[in-house]
């Protein structure tokens, strides 16, 4: 897939590029939303913590007093053509199935924010603003234009030969660059020359603690420092959630790695039953959005000691702050203009 990913990477660039400079002119024009819009991407393929960030973003502002919502496509899911509300804030109104993987794990998570679902971004930021919600983050649309937003965050992955979206150059449209603690030295430095107008933070990925799967009880996140585990994902980066197990001391015996979005059927749940049984680790560890989407009880894994991390992200001082300031100006806008 790396290498299918870098021979399309080209043709992403010149495409994204060709957009870019439409709307830059005033040719293409974008749709503005009726509530402020805080917009989480990246310029590579592949994952980048975005939606850990979400989550962030999400816990942040509710504990500000705001009423987010989460937009976004909703990839795999049934409705990611139609469009759906997978929650109203009230509860949920569909399945992972529907809504997909991550928006379902965020529904679930944080059951007073608004989850909506679809291609269309506009409309479903219309049933967010239609149910009084008061902002929205919309997950993974660096590129997706046609939507005017208030703040553009951009996550940034310095290692070497990576497939990109687009081309660096469109970092001008950031209003925020986050890049992780272990970025290549001067990065910053290189950053904050080169786009003068976006602020440039970083960040450090790091374990909240595990959750004990099927009854969801939480452990802190040293539960399994010298204990032996089998690890299981399919996401974008396996590598990085084996490594941040290790990082919090588990000895990794094995893993598994599958696709992206993977729907696990009972031959994946198979496998990993028997790979768990062939190295006698003392527990399975899984990412929380795969989590999502196993339920334990009458499967391969019913007997196994099953858990799930959560992840989360550091994030240098004053983050939080610029974006509640761009948040309160945006609507104090809309305000004036109604």
């Amino acid at each position: 897939m790396k290498a299918v990913l870098l021979l399309f990477s080209p043709v992403s660039r010149l495409v994204c590029g060709i957009k870019g400079n439409l709307y830059a002119r005033g040719k293409l024009k974008p749709r503005k939303a009726p509530l402020p819009v805080i917009s989480i991407g990246n310029i590579s393929f592949g994952g980048s913590e975005k939606t850990p960030l979400a989550m962030e973003l999400i816990a942040r502002l509710l504990d500000r007093g705001w009423k987010p919502a989460l937009v976004s496509r909703g990839y795999g899911g049934q409705w990611e053509k139609e469009g759906g509300v997978l929650s109203d804030g009230a509860g949920l109104r569909g399945t992972w199935q529907q809504g997909g993987d991550e928006p379902y794990m965020i529904a679930r998570r944080y059951p007073g924010t608004g989850v909506f679902v679809g291609r269309d971004k506009l409309a479903s930021c219309r049933r967010a603003h239609d149910l009084r919600f008061t902002a929205v983050v919309l997950d993974d649309a660096f590129q997706h234009l046609r939507l005017e937003r208030d703040l553009d965050i951009v996550l940034i992955d310095s290692r070497k030969k990576l497939a990109l979206r687009e081309g660096v150059s469109s970092l001008k449209r950031a209003g925020i660059i986050l890049i992780r603690d272990t970025a290549q030295p001067g990065t910053e430095e290189w950053l904050k020359a080169s786009f003068p107008g976006a602020a440039v933070f970083k960040y450090r990925t790091t374990g909240r603690g595990f959750i004990s799967l099927p009854d969801g009880e939480m452990t802190p996140p040293d539960f399994f420092r010298g204990k032996s585990v089998l690890a299981f994902c399919g996401i974008a980066n396996p590598a990085r959630f084996t490594n941040l197990l290790r990082e919090l001391g588990a000895d990794v015996r094995s893993s598994l790695s599958f696709p992206d979005h993977h729907r696990y059927p009972a031959a994946s749940l198979q496998k990993i039953a028997l790979r768990f049984a062939a190295t006698g680790a003392e527990a399975v560890v899984t990412t929380e959005k795969d989590a999502v989407k196993i339920a334990p009880s009458g499967t391969a894994l019913e007997s196994f000691p099953l858990h799930a991390l959560r992840i989360g992200l550091d994030i240098e001082g004053g983050f939080y702050d610029l974006i509640e300031a761009g948040l309160k100006k945006a609507a104090a806008v809309r305000r004036d203009r109604a």
